[in-house]
């Protein structure tokens, strides 16, 4: 008897967000193994190996989902594009976080995710004020997150990055209230 998914899902013109499924494991893999996309997070190492991601996928079935959720972000003509969750790092502070592979950057696919995100975390998970950062050298991303409403705080903290083997970066905290 297989298993029920019920993990939450969410779609928007161009993109489904659902839990990730054994069937991410080799895109999760391929575009997650970019420095590129790694250095850019905190927790991606770098290399990222078939492993990495198998054991990420295995994880996400152990979350509490009261206090996180995370969704493939699957585009619906190239499929898998990325990765995006929310959690709280600290209680009743989530913390949103994303990556999406080197391909699929510039064309609007993160704000679309991201914004679609909130919305999930407003109406479903009842969250009001939802936490980001973007590393100080990733404008970009910073851009993604002023597109989907959040606002930046003016605290800067110092976040680890695995895939830049541990260092610490300058990390710009941003704020989205509902």
């Amino acid at each position: 008897m297989c298993a029920l998914d019920v993990r939450p899902a969410v779609a928007t013109e161009r993109l489904i967000l659902r839990g990730p499924v054994a069937a991410d494991v080799a895109p999760i893999a391929e575009l997650a193994n970019d420095l590129g996309v790694a250095g850019m997070t905190t927790h991606l190492p770098y290399p990222y190996r078939q492993a990495d991601a198998e054991a990420f996928v295995g994880s996400v079935a152990r979350m509490n989902p009261r206090t996180e959720t995370v969704f493939a972000v699957e585009h619906r003509q190239f499929g898998f594009i990325g990765m995006l969750g929310i959690h709280e790092r600290e209680p009743r502070r989530p913390e949103l976080g994303y990556w999406f592979g080197r391909p699929f950057w510039g064309r609007g696919y993160a704000t679309e995710a991201v914004t679609a995100a909130l919305r999930w975390a407003k109406g479903d998970w009842r969250r009001n004020v939802v936490w980001a950062g973007h590393f100080a050298d990733n404008p970009a991303s910073g851009q993604v997150l002023c597109k989907a409403g959040f606002l930046y705080t003016g605290d800067v903290e110092p976040r680890v990055s695995a895939g830049r083997g541990g260092s610490p970066a300058p990390t710009r905290m941003m704020v989205w209230l509902a």
